[in-house]
């Protein structure tokens, strides 16, 4: 029973949460484009202060200009957490026989375990201050709830890559391993983990690929939508 669980949790449910994920993202966006036109335009810039307004709002959307002059340390934990997920992302491709990064036969995650720690210290700068004013005014819980999740699931991917990286007899689930499951993920052959990740913490790859399900099933109607709208709301503020 519980091996069935954690095929549907490892395979099946993984295409599930990437399709409600991508149709979720689709309904959000179409949402937005089709709500009624601002009568005013969004510019807050003058004309001539740059010549390349689309560029400078990439840029401003990148580095939080903002957000650095009036709270530097808000601003250097939100750098570092952003920083730290363009790595996760390419730590996690790393780990694709097809698209290494690294070397073949290389034990180590892309930061050997310290991209997760970073992040992971981010995150938590990141929640408590939630409880603080004036953020705890207009927080509402899915906001902590939606932290905790991504913190869960960051603590998980950590046990992962500090085993791999940090212990002496290395975790029992190399990352070869891990990188054949999602390469069968990938071709869609709905292979069974089980023949590739064996041993005692198998539970806790389940646990941390049924924490990155939800948090796509929940991302296309959370806060963090924001981000993808970063780039187009800098330059409606420049043209």
């Amino acid at each position: 029973m519980i091996d069935r669980l954690f095929y549907f949790i490892m395979v099946p449910m993984v295409y599930l949460a990437f399709a409600w994920f991508i149709i979720g993202s689709v309904i959000k966006v179409a949402g937005i484009l089709k709500s009624p036109k601002m009568p005013n335009t969004l510019r807050i810039f003058s004309e001539n202060e740059t010549s390349w307004p689309r560029l400078a709002a990439v840029w401003d959307a990148l580095t939080m200009p903002t957000v650095r002059a009036h709270k530097p340390l808000l601003w250097f934990f939100l750098m570092v957490f952003h920083v730290g997920i363009a790595l996760l992302i390419l730590a996690h491709l790393d780990l694709l026989p097809q698209l290494r990064i690294m070397g073949k036969d290389s034990p180590h995650m892309i930061g050997s375990g310290a991209v997760g720690v970073v992040l992971t210290v981010s995150l938590v700068y990141l929640l408590f201050r939630r409880f603080r004013a004036p953020v705890r005014e207009f927080s509402v819980p899915s906001d902590y709830l939606l932290l905790f999740l991504i913190f869960c699931l960051f603590l998980t991917g950590d046990v992962i890559s500090w085993g791999n990286s940090w212990s002496a007899d290395g975790f029992v689930i190399t990352k070869q391993d891990l990188g054949t499951y999602l390469s069968s993920l990938v071709r869609f052959t709905f292979e069974d983990p089980r023949t590739v990740l064996s041993g005692s913490h198998y539970a806790i790859v389940g646990v941390h690929v049924l924490l990155a399900n939800l948090f796509l099933i929940i991302l296309p109607f959370s806060k963090i939508m924001h981000s993808f709208f970063a780039i187009p709301l800098n330059t409606l503020r420049r043209v």
